[in-house]
This record gives C-alpha cells, sequence and structure tokens, in this order.
C-alpha cells in the first residue's frame, strides 16, 4: 500500500507540471464587444484633439497583437493641407527607449553583455565619473535602464541634443558626469542614460544602435516606414511638429539623427508602431509556445516589470473622477502603474518641441492604444487613458483568467472529502510537514461545522479559481450561504498544503 501511494504522488506531480495551461479569455463575442466602442472613442480623441490645439492626430487600438481600429484627423502639414494618415510618420520621442531597451535584452541574450556589468567595461571614458561618495557603486547597465544611474532628470536639455554627434557624448564622460544621487540610490529621468545605451550597443554590436535596431527588431517586424533621419521619410508621409502660441501653430525645426536619437529619435506610424506592441502584447500570457519575436517572450516581461519603484499617487482619479490610488515604476525603456483596480499598464509617452505621443497597454487584458501628435508635448497619455477606461467600461471585458492547475483541482477535491468533519486528515498525506503544527484538527472540525450550519445543506462545489498555479480558492454553494475556501501549496513535488481558510460568503 506504501508503495502504491507513493506512485500516486510522483504521477500526481508529473501530471500538475506537464499540464501546466497558460490564462485565457473566456469570452466570445470579447471583440465585438469591444469594435462596438470605436465611434465613442473616435469622438473622444476629436473632441481631446480640438480643445487643445492639436494639428494633426493619428491613433490605433491593438487588440490581441493586431491592430483593429485606426483614427487620423488633421494636418501632418499645415501650410500644404497634408492631411493625417495611417501611414503618416511621427516623430515619437521617448518611445524610442524601450527599443533601445529591447536591443540590449537581445544582445543580453546572445551572450555579450550583462546587465550588472559596470558600464565603463563597454565605455572607459566612464571611470572618470566622481561619484557622490566614496562607497558608491559604479553605474551599470541595469541602471541607465532604469533611470538609476544616478543622473539628473534631464528632458529641456536632453531633448535639445539628439543630433549631437558620438564624440560629443563621449566628452561629457571625458570631463566627467554631474551626479544628482548615487548609482542605484533613486529613480530620476536621464535621457543621458539612453544615449549612453545606444553607445553601448554599437560597442557591443560592432554596429550603429540604428542599425542594430533596424536589422534585429524594425526589419524583423516589418517595420518599413520606420526612420530614424527625418530627411529619409518621403515628404508627403512626414509630420510637422508645431507649437501652439498666440493663438496660432509655429512650426518646429526638426532635429537630425545623432547619438541621442537612441533616447527619443524614431519616426513611425501608427501601422508600423502597432507591429512592436504587438511584441509586448504577445510576451503574455506565459506558454510553451514556439518563439515568434525578435527576442524571447520572457525578456520581454523582464522589460515590462516594476524594476524601479518610483511613485504612488495617492490622490489619483480616474478619468471619471473616482479617487483611485496608483503605484508606477520603470521598467527597462517602459513605464509601469497599477491603479486601484489592480489593472497593470505598460507603455511610454513621448515629448519633444513639435510632438507629443502615447502607447500604453493593458497585458491582462490585451488591449492596448497608442497615439501621435504634432504638437510640442502633446499629452498623448491622458488622451489614451480616456480612450482605455471608455473601452474597458463600455465594452465589460473581462482580464484572462488562469485555468486551475491539475494539482489545485486534485487538492480541492481531497480537502472536500475531509469537509466537516476533518475525519484522521493525518493519515491522507496532503498536507504538508508545518500544517498540523499551525492547524489543529479538533480546532479545523469545530470551525468547519460551524461554517457548515450557517450555510446549510451543500448543493454545489464550485471551480477553483487559481490566484496561480499554487494558490487559489473554492466556493460551495449553500441553502441559506456559500462557503469560500482558499489554500496555498508548498513548492514540494508534489505540492502539499500549507495553508487554508474556509469562511461563510457575507
Amino acid at each position: 500500500m506504501k508503495n502504491y501511494f507513493c506512485l500516486l504522488l510522483l504521477l500526481s506531480a508529473t501530471t500538475t507540471f506537464a499540464q501546466y495551461k497558460p490564462a485565457t479569455f473566456t469570452d466570445p463575442d470579447r471583440l465585438k464587444k469591444i469594435e462596438a466602442t470605436f465611434p465613442i472613442i473616435d469622438q473622444l480623441y476629436k473632441d481631446y484633439a480640438e480643445k487643445n490645439h492639436w494639428p494633426g492626430l493619428a491613433y490605433g487600438i491593438v487588440v490581441d497583437g493586431k491592430l483593429v481600429h485606426i483614427g487620423n484627423m488633421g494636418y501632418t502639414d499645415i501650410a500644404a493641407k497634408t492631411p493625417v494618415t495611417s501611414k503618416s510618420d511621427f516623430r515619437i520621442a521617448s518611445m524610442t527607449k524601450s527599443l533601445t531597451a529591447m536591443a540590449i535584452l537581445k544582445l543580453r541574450d546572445e551572450g555579450k553583455l550583462k546587465l550588472d556589468d559596470p558600464a565603463y567595461l563597454y565605455i572607459p571614458e566612464m571611470k572618470n565619473n566622481k561619484y557622490l561618495s566614496k562607497d558608491a557603486v559604479p553605474v551599470t547597465i541595469r541602471h541607465l535602464l532604469t533611470h538609476a544611474a544616478g543622473y539628473p532628470e534631464d528632458n529641456p536639455w536632453g531633448d535639445r541634443q539628439l543630433a549631437v554627434s558620438d564624440d560629443a557624448l563621449i566628452a561629457i564622460y571625458k570631463k566627467g558626469v554631474s551626479f544628482s544621487n548615487n548609482p542605484g540610490q533613486g529613480y530620476e529621468y536621464s535621457n543621458l542614460g539612453f544615449a549612453t545605451l545606444g553607445y553601448i550597443i554599437k560597442k557591443v554590436s560592432g554596429k550603429t544602435y540604428e542599425t542594430y535596431i533596424n536589422d534585429n527588431i524594425l526589419k524583423p517586424l516589418g517595420m518599413g516606414h520606420t526612420y530614424w533621419e527625418y530627411t529619409k521619410v518621403p515628404k508627403e508621409q512626414l509630420a510637422l511638429g508645431y507649437r501652439w502660441l498666440d493663438d496660432k501653430w509655429v512650426e518646429q525645426p526638426l532635429l537630425h539623427d545623432g547619438a541621442y536619437g537612441a533616447m527619443g529619435g524614431l519616426i513611425t506610424t501608427i501601422e508600423d508602431f502597432s507591429k512592436y506592441m504587438a511584441v509586448h502584447m504577445n510576451a503574455w500570457p506565459a506558454r510553451d509556445d514556439a518563439e515568434d519575436g525578435p527576442v524571447k517572450r520572457s525578456s520581454v516581461r523582464e522589460m515590462q516589470y516594476p524594476w524601479d519603484v518610483n511613485y504612488l499617487t495617492a490622490n489619483a482619479k480616474t478619468t471619471t473622477g473616482r479617487p483611485c490610488p496608483t503605484v508606477s515604476a520603470y521598467g527597462y525603456g517602459l513605464r509601469w502603474a497599477k491603479d486601484c483596480d489592480n489593472r497593470v499598464y505598460v507603455g511610454h509617452s513621448g515629448g519633444l518641441p513639435g510632438f507629443g505621443s502615447q502607447w500604453n497597454i493593458l497585458p491582462d487584458y490585451g488591449v492596448g492604444v497608442v497615439s501621435f501628435a504634432n504638437l510640442t508635448y502633446a499629452n498623448g497619455g491622458r488622451a489614451n487613458t480616456i480612450a482605455l477606461d471608455t473601452l474597458l467600461a463600455l465594452s465589460g471585458i473581462k482580464p484572462r483568467t488562469l485555468p486551475a492547475s491539475a494539482i489545485l483541482t486534485q487538492r480541492r477535491d481531497e480537502l472536500v472529502k475531509l469537509l466537516p468533519n476533518w475525519n484522521n486528515p493525518q493519515a491522507t498525506g496532503i498536507f504538508a510537514d508545518n500544517f498540523f503544527m499551525d492547524y489543529f484538527p479538533d480546532k479545523l472540525k469545530a470551525e468547519a461545522l460551524d461554517v457548515y450550519a450557517k450555510a446549510g445543506k451543500i448543493t454545489g462545489v464550485g471551480e477553483v479559481v487559481a490566484e496561480n498555479n499554487l494558490r487559489g480558492y473554492f466556493i460551495m454553494t449553500g441553502e441559506k450561504a456559500n462557503i469560500r475556501v482558499s489554500f496555498t501549496l508548498t513548492p514540494e513535488n508534489p505540492p502539499l498544503i500549507q495553508e487554508y481558510h474556509i469562511g461563510v460568503i457575507q
């Protein structure tokens, strides 16, 4: 009997991990519900653009990695009255940063660099850095990716450096950088940091960052209408940039491509950029499918992780005015946020003289939006948030549901057999060695009998609602009330029950 029981445990363990199922959407009408919101979202973008004096606007809605809706209005060239189209090329400013970060991750995955390498290994001039204290750690590649290098926030200055040469960039390090913090001691947005990453890409790959990103990201994704140098964009497709001054639009000079293009120089279309967004959306959920992106799905998810938490906005509100505290962080070239409804947003904004842009996805919902405007520092993020909030509210779509693993379902069935009397639970072999030091059979029985008495006759046992592969809960339906049972399994193989709770649902 003992050998037979061990065999069962081994079989259940094999089944548990071989049958892992990724989170899925369960609503077959999900896309139709999303599509029904488009007319309202179109009007919202139109009203927002007109109210804020945007000369031109292009936007798109991406669902499950596919561009399903495009909107365009206004002009790319006011004097020539050139209308915005889905093929209009806008400079997207700091939205560029995540492509630079993706290139770094690809080089890391190829074994050509390490994220925790001191950056001076690739740029010897960085050994001249004089930190704020002698015990400071050197700037690493990871620090640069997460705006934790200790450099000062440099948006006004950095926005004007786009066209400078590599020599001018390295000259900063030859003279020594001025630090606002020691490396790793705080978040501060640094365009210099991402220009530096661009130079590291060149040193490691032997190609300019533009060529490396073109060859390894843009071309594989079919982004054939994406450029670094504005003079290479067909005139009828190039969006000129403007500033609203004295109740009129004033054209802003376009900057040429240079060393700082790695932080904000990319020029692209809604159609092209949606293909890049698809890479970030298709990284979810984790699964066993073959890899088909320019970098591994796990590396894309790593980019999206909140590595550098920077703000808790306790007084944040939704676009309808409802209080909704939000925490935000920076990943690798990406912004991350989680709101009071537990919704996670991943994306980035972009702003330069003449341009404002933003993209945002909700990985758990499989939806995203992107917008480009040709007005100085246009607040695309606000427009996109309104659009996303409206889409979620009107469509009523739900996030992915994680199917219960085989072991969670098995442990549910075993718990149900024990309830409410808890007869000889130690003999079942389903509990971890801590369990009966933390829970006592006589008290477990008394608690369960009390809960059952309040619930009345049990008429059904629900499926496990999985929180992850080894934690979940299920609902038992009673004639007078329902019961919730939650449990957590151990990291052992096979996983055993280490924690358990039961209660009447109020």
